[in-house]
């Protein structure tokens, strides 16, 4: 997959960049990121670019991590890091992916991360052919849980002991968005349990 540039009416979504390495470092430094993502603590500049130069870069490359930085349209400013992985799942013909996020503590609040989210969301769904669509954290993320709620995604649920953070297998909320969900068709037809 080429590397893609999504933008929306504040917001510019872009592959990360050399350039970008510092400001990763930067919002990285907040401890609400690592408490609640997989990002190192502490999080140092050699992190920092290996996650820009390495992990995104690969990701774009071997069609597997699509990682964007997302900015401000005016004055270029991080906002934070969004990113779907694809899900391979040996029964499932049907792209699958995972949506993860954070954002940078002074952009928290104004509604950036929900406008980034939506425009990743329409991305997978009109160009990778998405069928379904992921997110979870850990229980108690009240923050990400928010912003899964309002791009869409229905919770479905807790899973127990689903991610190990800090030393520690912790439960998560899970919940999944559908193209149906946003009145979109999808190639393979839906068909729900009855209620």
């Amino acid at each position: 997959m080429e590397p893609t540039t999504l933008t929306t009416d504040r917001l510019v979504l872009r592959p990360l960049e050399s350039g970008d390495i510092d400001a990763v470092l930067a919002a990285c430094q907040d401890p609400d990121i690592p408490r609640w993502t997989s990002v190192p603590s502490p999080y140092t500049r050699d992190h920092a670019a290996h996650f820009v130069e390495r992990i995104s870069a690969d990701g774009w490359r071997e069609d597997s991590l699509y990682n964007f930085g997302v900015f401000t349209r005016d004055g270029g400013a991080l906002v934070g890091s969004m990113g779907l992985v694809r899900l391979e799942l040996l029964a499932a013909p049907t792209l699958q992916a995972e949506l993860g996020y954070w954002t940078a503590k002074e952009q928290r609040g104004r509604g950036y991360t929900v406008e980034a989210a939506r425009a990743v969301c329409a991305w997978a769904f009109e160009v990778l052919g998405v069928e379904r669509l992921e997110w979870y954290a850990e229980a108690g993320n009240e923050g990400s849980r928010a912003v899964a709620v309002r791009t869409g995604f229905v919770m479905e649920g807790t899973m127990r002991a689903k991610i190990v953070q800090q030393g520690t297998r912790r439960d998560t909320w899970y919940g999944s968005l559908l193209p149906s969900d946003w009145g979109r068709e999808t190639a393979t037809p839906y068909l729900p349990h009855p209620a």
